[in-house]
């Protein structure tokens, strides 16, 4: 069985790496939707892999890091691609939520990227 939570937020930057003249060297902003998949067996008590709340209050740091902030200035988002991004969140959960299995990244309505680990 796998669940997802899924958080909003907003979020400029801009990408070092990319050629000159590229769109996406300017600074710009997305709204950004990210969910957190667990994967695990349903405990058969309370009915579930993980409380919902629960995945919210442990994402809630990270939410609070990186709403309404330039991505760039964060520690280890110095060049925040989506696939940049979803390594670091993971990276960030998973000592928090052993049953992570995916994060999801949109950084437009039509673009984005999944991250499984390592």
């Amino acid at each position: 069985m796998e669940i997802f939570k899924e958080f909003t937020f907003e979020s400029a930057h801009r990408l070092p790496h990319v050629p000159e003249g590229h769109k996406c060297g300017r600074l710009h902003g997305h709204s950004f939707k990210v969910a957190v998949y667990l994967k695990g067996d349903v405990d058969p008590h309370t009915g579930w892999i993980r409380d919902f709340s629960e995945i919210k209050s442990i994402f809630k740091p990270l939410y609070e890091r990186l709403d309404h902030n330039y991505l760039n200035d964060i520690p280890g988002l110095e060049n925040p691609t989506s696939e940049v991004l979803a390594k670091w969140i993971w990276h960030e959960l998973k000592p928090l939520l052993p049953e992570l299995s995916k994060i999801r990244i949109h950084e437009t309505c039509t673009s984005g990227c999944e991250y499984t680990g390592d």
